[in-house]
């Protein structure tokens, strides 16, 4: 499947790419280093629940990061954060109000970083994915650019042009370690009762990984 070069916002060869994991960002980063853009990446997930899924999943975007000798950059996991953002909407369906405050919190502090170290482009992988909403993700994003003048958030549709595809033909190239919820322990718990009214067992941190096929 033949890559196309990305349309670069004029003027911009520096971004600060927001990773959630490896599997999603894998594709993102090899489109935009194909592209010729200069990447940092910036890992703030403090949603991920627990610890251990939340050290291998950064582990696993670091490996590759260094593979393709793109800067990595290790923002605090600030837990205790996250929970009070998201106070009273525990119960909250998937891609709810919830998710809208993770996607802020998370952005805000991208889009910090970004106004402090000279990037006037930021985006996210988050996107790329078939289980996210889109439009919400951008919302997210264009409202934390939107506190800095100068900076703005590329909304580039990470799954066209073959990128889904591509996504898993990367995660299964580098054996990714395989997540099966969105990360959050909300998420976990409703995916697990989900599993359990479906006749098959709760997730198990740290086991499924993709393979070759």
């Amino acid at each position: 499947m033949e890559r196309m070069i990305l349309p670069i916002p004029t003027g911009v060869n520096r971004v600060l790419l927001h990773s959630c994991c490896a599997p999603c960002s894998g594709e993102v980063m090899e489109a935009m280093q194909a592209s010729g853009l200069n990447i940092t990446i910036y890992f703030y997930n403090p949603n991920i629940h627990p610890r251990q899924e939340y050290d291998i999943r950064k582990d696993e975007n670091i490996r590759f990061a260094e593979k393709m000798g793109i800067p990595f950059i290790d923002a605090d996991y600030d837990s205790d954060n996250w929970f009070a953002r998201v106070k009273g909407l525990e119960w909250e369906p998937e891609r709810g109000k919830r998710c809208t405050e993770c996607f802020d919190m998370r952005f805000e502090r991208t889009a910090l970083y970004a106004h402090e170290h000279g990037f006037n482009l930021f985006t996210s992988c988050l996107g790329i994915s078939r289980w996210k909403n889109m439009e919400q993700i951008n919302g997210c994003g264009h409202r934390a650019a939107a506190r800095y003048d100068g900076l703005s958030y590329w909304d580039y549709n990470w799954r066209k042009g073959g990128g889904s595809a591509r996504m898993i033909e990367i995660s299964k190239r580098e054996e990714f370690y395989q997540q099966e919820y969105c990360g959050c322990i909300y998420s976990l718990r409703d995916t697990n009762l989900h599993r359990r009214q479906s006749g098959r067992d709760n997730i198990r941190i740290g086991e499924k990984f993709y393979h070759h096929s």
